[in-house]
């Protein structure tokens, strides 16, 4: 069984080497959609296999990072790097071509590595973020499944180590060291998860 949940952000990026010549040679915006499914195949004790709610912590707090900010690829020049890094406060360095395509597997790598991380307390079943939608337009949308992530042809460069938050996002960011704990959790496989969802009432 799937739940969704989806998010918002803006944000403005170049797609280079693509057929489209706006779209590679020239900095422009989406207003993002992106569409996060979790599957599981057992209700925990509230019959549900996960409160939405927890969708508002970390993994909420990562997208959100990327909003009102310039993405781009380090493989950019110095000179256009620089230029974002002096002028933008809110900038995120990827180690991928930001496209729709791999904007969808990024979110579902690192999504479902904060959800691998984070400490469930309602019983609930083993969940995988089974799948990811990244909608650039309302016309058109990449999406990343599970056996994707397991493709070296497509997680070509990405990694935990793919994405580094301007330090305006870090400031901005309810847990700034986010990033660091999910990379120290995933490095280490005995390490204590670092995030942890509220522990409900039982009422019945």
């Amino acid at each position: 069984m799937q739940i969704r949940r989806s998010f918002g952000f803006c944000a403005s990026h170049v797609v280079r080497n693509c057929t489209s010549k706006r779209c590679a040679t020239s900095i422009h915006g989406h207003n993002y959609t992106l569409e996060v499914f979790i599957e599981a195949h057992k209700f925990d004790r509230a019959g549900m296999l996960l409160d939405f709610g927890i969708f508002k912590q970390e993994i909420a707090s990562f997208i959100d990072a990327f909003d009102h900010a310039h993405h781009f690829w380090d493989q950019e020049s110095p000179e256009f790097q620089d230029f974002i890094t002096t002028h933008s406060a809110r900038y995120v360095r990827l180690s991928f071509n930001p496209s729709a395509e791999g904007y969808a597997l990024m979110f579902h790598f690192f999504l479902n590595a904060i959800l691998q991380a984070t400490a469930l307390q309602n019983e609930e079943a083993p969940l995988s973020v089974s799948s990811v939608r990244v909608h650039e337009t309302d016309y058109g949308y990449a999406q990343s499944f599970l056996k994707d992530l397991r493709n070296p042809d497509l997680m070509a460069g990405i990694g935990l180590h793919s994405v580094q938050f301007s330090p305006a996002i870090l400031q901005d960011l309810p847990n700034p060291l986010l990033l660091e704990q999910l990379q120290n959790y995933h490095a280490s496989p005995k390490a204590l998860k670092p995030f942890k969802s509220p522990t409900p009432l039982r009422q019945i």
